[in-house]
């Protein structure tokens, strides 16, 4: 993981350079990307998601088990998105080895499994940067430099990830509605999950203020994967850090797609600032 020079004066907020103006829900970027809504989150939704899907959010509030909803929801993604007949959606013959008209939205979450610093995680930190307002922090290296070329490798990396798709990422605002559906179907009174993820060292990640010897506040990339098991997360690296994670910040559950991603127990979390936890 990339060092990030510690910013002591950025305080609890979300950094200017770290947002867009605007996003595309219903919480601005500013608020977001805070610790405030860390702290005191509320629910979060894509604008016009559940109005084009409405069909489909009728059908899960008839049906009882979770399994029966994942069902419904991977069937509907198939016709919606003509995932098994890409060329119906303008899919053409391609050259090369890849074919990116058969990519979709498993297709990334595989992808951000298997390296997040890939094309597919440039698709995923793209898209959160469209629909949420919050700036990738780094890609194959830091992005805080519009100009660089690292900055320029990472707009490569989206651009080549969605060329030639069908509608990549409205397929992700469906998958991100449908988590945060099911989590609520789960468990409506629950607001925050507690989360672990191993990292190399503490200082890999942007510290904007440390409050003690094992508390810090951190800005975090926009997208990012964390575990729920503490044991899972100290595979990865030297220290843990845990955090408590608003649910309404999920893109990605394990057990969210029973039958996909086996054996995955990562949780794929939108970013911002947070207070986090050394434990290890």
């Amino acid at each position: 993981m990339d060092d990030h020079r510690q910013n002591p004066g950025y305080g609890d907020s979300l950094p200017a350079a770290a947002r867009l103006p605007v996003n595309r829900c219903n919480i601005p970027p500013q608020i977001l990307g805070s610790l405030t809504y860390q702290q005191h989150p509320v629910a979060l939704s894509i604008d016009g998601v559940k109005q084009v899907h409405r069909a489909l959010f009728e059908q899960l509030d008839r049906c009882d088990t979770p399994e029966e909803r994942a069902g419904h929801f991977t069937a509907y993604m198939r016709s919606g998105f003509l995932l098994d007949h890409p060329e119906l959606a303008g899919g053409g013959p391609t050259t090369g080895k890849r074919t990116r008209h058969k990519a979709d939205y498993l297709r990334l979450l595989r992808g951000w499994l298997f390296d997040n610093d890939g094309l597919e995680g440039a698709v995923l930190k793209g898209w959160v940067e469209s629909r949420f307002g919050l700036l990738p922090r780094s890609h194959n290296g830091l992005l805080n430099d519009f100009g660089s070329e690292s900055y320029a490798r990472y707009l490569s990396d989206r651009a080549r990830g969605l060329y030639n798709t069908n509608a990549l990422e409205a397929q992700l605002d469906l998958l991100f509605s449908y988590c945060q559906y099911e989590w609520q179907r789960r468990a409506p009174e629950q607001t925050h999950v507690l989360l672990y993820r191993g990292v190399n060292r503490i200082d890999s990640h942007e510290i904007l203020h440390q409050a003690s010897k094992q508390t810090f506040i951190v800005l975090l990339n926009n997208l990012n994967s964390f575990s729920g098991e503490r044991e899972r997360a100290d595979e990865f690296g030297d220290d843990v850090i845990a955090a408590r994670i608003p649910v309404y910040k999920l893109l990605y559950m394990p057990g969210l797609l029973p039958g996909h991603l086996q054996g995955e127990q990562e949780h794929l979390v939108i970013g911002g600032v947070y207070q986090i936890e050394l434990v290890r």
